[in-house]
């Protein structure tokens, strides 16, 4: 099934990464030394954040969130399919969801589909961990039966070689001012957006 994302793909970069590889503890966003310039975005971008199952071909999405441009956030658990067995008690402890509750509140693949659709209608939505999240975003519409509606991108499209070299310092400065946060898809997703509007602060 064609999907309508847009993947910026980085020199030297695979879709491929690594399972044991935590997308909580580090994310894609690395110096580009091709030499090419970051694309025109707004002033502040829509970003998204998923959370998963595990890593490797068996994950799939369990929490999905973003913040608006406006600052409106949005966020809600998955419920897994049947087929969807995969459980890894690594990642459970980075993000703190216990299945039990995916299965008492999370809305179905079909309701989230249409929800992400209707408010990101025509964006352009970018994510710091592209390389998982896009095929996570992907089995959730594929089981769904959607097409998307908006393009994902790489956030790292938007930085500057000397942007992206500050991006983890400039990102742990803003959770640092920020405090204690509970751990959801849509907070993490603020936290990257004001993040990326704190390492462009002065760009002429």
């Amino acid at each position: 099934m064609a999907y309508a994302y847009t993947v910026a793909r980085m020199p030297g970069r695979s879709m491929a990464m690594s399972p044991q590889r935590m997308k909580n503890e580090e994310d894609d966003i690395s110096p580009d030394r091709s030499g090419s310039s970051p694309v025109p975005a707004p002033a502040v971008p829509v970003v998204l954040d998923l959370e998963a199952s595990g890593f490797g071909r068996n994950g799939y999405p369990i929490e999905v969130g973003y913040a608006m441009s406006d600052g409106r956030l949005f966020c809600s658990l998955i419920r897994p399919e049947p087929e969807w067995t995969h459980w890894d008690p690594t990642a459970e402890r980075l993000h703190r969801i216990p299945r039990r509750l995916l299965m008492q509140h999370g809305r179905s693949p079909a309701e989230v589909g249409m929800l992400l659709n209707n408010d990101l209608q025509g964006r352009t939505v970018y994510s710091d961990g592209w390389a998982h999240d896009y095929p996570w975003l992907s089995l959730l519409f594929d089981v769904a039966g959607l097409r998307p509606h908006f393009k994902l991108e790489n956030l790292r499209a938007l930085l500057r070689e000397d942007e992206a070299e500050r991006w983890h310092d400039v990102k742990q400065e803003v959770a640092r001012e920020r405090g204690g946060q509970r751990h959801r898809a849509s907070a993490d997703a603020r936290l990257l957006q004001l993040s990326l509007m704190k390492v462009r602060e002065g760009r002429r």
